[in-house]
């Protein structure tokens, strides 16, 4: 019954689905201020972040504290899904549409989510055509299936997510802009796990609980020095990788006893903290975007920037609000000439 996207724990209050976004470093504080505001909106949401950040667990959090939570919420991953198969998954067919079709047709995934939420996670990978088709989805409000002659009327919130930098497509014509600002309406940033090291002991003991309840196990304590250890990993797979390990270390440590140092796998006994040096400064859930081009996110973001010093007297509250340091702050407002804002 586990899935590698639900995080819930069996004993969470009876709203799990903000709790299922586990930590309290202000980043993530700030993130569930955030889904709590717009998640009874029908606006699209475009979630970002590297592998394994939790963004599907974003995704079911929004649809679950929405008016649609018991409506459908669909995932499916774009990148999963051969091109060639991808449009008649989203749009469905009529029967006899091609051959090899089924004899009943196929209810598509936007169909099968009318009056709940579509989450396309992976967006960067759909293929130009389909883009172009998923546009006018998106502002006609209905689909036309592969082969019918009338379209079907949809209401769906869209929530889309990347690990990629779509700016960076829309200047390679990989991504269509128009399409991106149908998508983007509400961009949340996901923090890497290297970012929230204050957030490892916490979800260490997260993790902890949920595999050894999953696998029936007894729960084991952690040596502080195995978490000081962990809090100073780099996590490239970010919470998948977490997950994983702890799911490992339930496994391996002997019932009753304690997780310590000599059962963790070499990889991470070896990299402690020499890579420290090159961790970036934490920047908050929403503003943290790609400097590699893109003038859409970009502009975004100065845009946000201005109306947070129009706002606030001091640069200091500024700061604090978009949850960057006061020399990240400094150092934007000049790169976008905002100096007399």
């Amino acid at each position: 019954h586990q899935s590698h996207t639900s995080f819930s724990v069996a004993n969470a209050p009876d709203e799990p689905h903000i709790e299922q976004l586990v930590g309290e470093c202000r980043v993530m504080r700030q993130l569930k201020r955030l889904i709590s505001r717009i998640a009874p909106s029908p606006s699209s949401v475009m979630v970002v972040g590297e592998s394994g950040t939790g963004k599907e667990v974003v995704a079911r959090a929004i649809h679950k504290l929405s008016g649609r939570r018991n409506k459908p919420f669909i995932a499916i991953n774009c990148a999963a899904i051969p091109e060639q198969l991808l449009e008649s998954e989203l749009f469905g067919y009529v029967k006899g549409a091609f051959t090899g079709a089924s004899a009943n047709g196929k209810t598509g995934l936007i169909q099968a989510a009318n009056t709940g939420t579509l989450f396309l996670d992976e967006i960067g990978d759909m293929p130009l055509m389909l883009q172009a088709k998923l546009l006018r989805a998106i502002e006609a409000r209905e689909i036309l299936p592969i082969g019918a002659s009338s379209p079907i009327q949809v209401d769906i919130r869209i929530i889309s997510a990347t690990n990629q930098n779509l700016a960076q497509f829309i200047a390679e014509g990989k991504f269509r802009e128009d399409l991106f600002y149908r998508l983007n309406v509400i961009p949340i940033t996901l923090p890497p796990l290297r970012e929230r090291q204050e957030d490892i002991e916490l979800l260490v003991h997260y993790f902890l609980h949920l595999h050894t309840r999953r696998l029936g196990s007894v729960y084991p304590g952690i040596a502080p020095d195995v978490v000081e250890i962990l809090r100073k990993h780099r996590w490239p797979g970010n919470l998948r990788e977490l997950s994983n390990l702890m799911e490992y270390l339930v496994n391996v440590v002997p019932s009753g006893e304690v997780i310590d140092s000599t059962l963790l796998p070499p990889n991470l006994l070896n990299n402690g903290t020499t890579e420290q040096s090159d961790v970036t400064e934490v920047s908050e859930a929403h503003l943290s975007l790609d400097d590699a081009g893109g003038t859409a996110l970009e502009e975004m973001e100065k845009q946000m920037i201005r109306e947070a010093l129009s706002r606030h007297n001091s640069k200091k509250q500024v700061a604090d609000e978009l949850g960057i340091g006061i020399a990240t702050l400094y150092r934007k407002i000049k790169k976008y000439e905002l100096l007399n804002t």
